[in-house]
């Protein structure tokens, strides 16, 4: 996806993948310093650990408490922090790390492109409480979501969760639990579904999808899984996660190349690789 949309801007760049561990990420991130990369993305579990070893955050990384991409830049002639893209083949005399978080803008724009869900006044049932899910519980309260309610395996990573979105004051009526009656979306932010013998992501003895008009499992690969057949079988109208790892990864494109990322070629891309079509 990254070196499709790298090739289509014409950068003489290339995506690679490193495999850190968490008590590495430090030095990971200072080596990726010292070799002038443009920048990184970062994956679970480093999101969080990340936010404590970057020079500066962005407000998007401040607001969801996450860093998933990070941009070095450099200090040029007038004291000011420019992208190391900016500085060709010379070297700055110091280099700063940025935090950013691509991740929230990513979920609401998939579920409004993908599912023509609009998030104000909704009902919504969001299952895991973790990384991707504490991130998405915080941005669909703060797009106005009449009511969120929230599910995890560990009933107090859902509880703090819940504290969170209050303490930030935002006007959304927040619980723990299932919800009674229908709701206008259901999320699925476990991993439950990744292999074919995972049970549901949800306790059917407390909820049904036949109560959601529409699923959204984060899970892209399969490109099906059990939860989204059972809820297609029901009536719901179901898409998987491709679009909000579209949307980050072009977001992080933009955030290291100042240019508009070619979605639709990054797209092609992603589902060629995943899906091989």
């Amino acid at each position: 996806m990254q070196n499709a949309g790298i090739a289509e801007l014409g950068l003489n760049w290339r995506y690679i993948a490193y495999e850190v561990r968490p008590e590495d990420l430090k030095a990971a991130i200072a080596g990726a310093k010292a070799m002038r990369f443009v920048g990184v993305n970062l994956t679970v579990p480093h999101k969080l650990l990340a936010l404590d070893m970057v020079d500066a955050l962005d407000e998007s990384a401040r607001t969801w408490g996450a860093v998933n991409t990070i941009r070095f830049e450099g200090r040029d002639g007038s004291n000011a922090w420019q992208p190391l893209r900016e500085f060709g083949d010379t070297t700055p005399d110091k280099i700063r790390t940025v935090g950013f978080n691509t991740d929230a803008d990513a979920i609401t724009r998939s579920l409004r492109e993908d599912l023509n869900i609009e998030m104000r006044g909704a009902r919504v049932l969001l299952v895991g409480a973790g990384g991707a899910g504490r991130v998405a519980a915080l941005k669909l309260a703060a797009e106005g979501v009449a009511e969120l309610f929230l599910v995890n395996r560990t009933h107090s990573k859902a509880a703090t969760v819940a504290a969170e979105i209050r303490q930030r004051n935002l006007k959304v009526k927040v619980q723990t639990g299932y919800p009674r009656g229908e709701v206008d979306l259901f999320i699925n932010a476990t991993s439950l579904g990744l292999g074919e013998a995972d049970p549901l992501p949800f306790d059917d003895k407390q909820f049904s999808v036949r109560q959601a008009l529409a699923t959204y499992d984060m899970i892209y690969r399969p490109a099906e899984t059990a939860l989204m057949k059972l809820a297609k079988a029901g009536g719901s109208r179901t898409v998987n996660g491709l679009g909000m790892l579209l949307y980050q990864g072009a977001k992080a494109l933009e955030i290291w190349t100042g240019k508009s990322a070619p979605i639709e070629t990054m797209r092609a891309a992603l589902v060629k690789n995943i899906y091989g079509k």
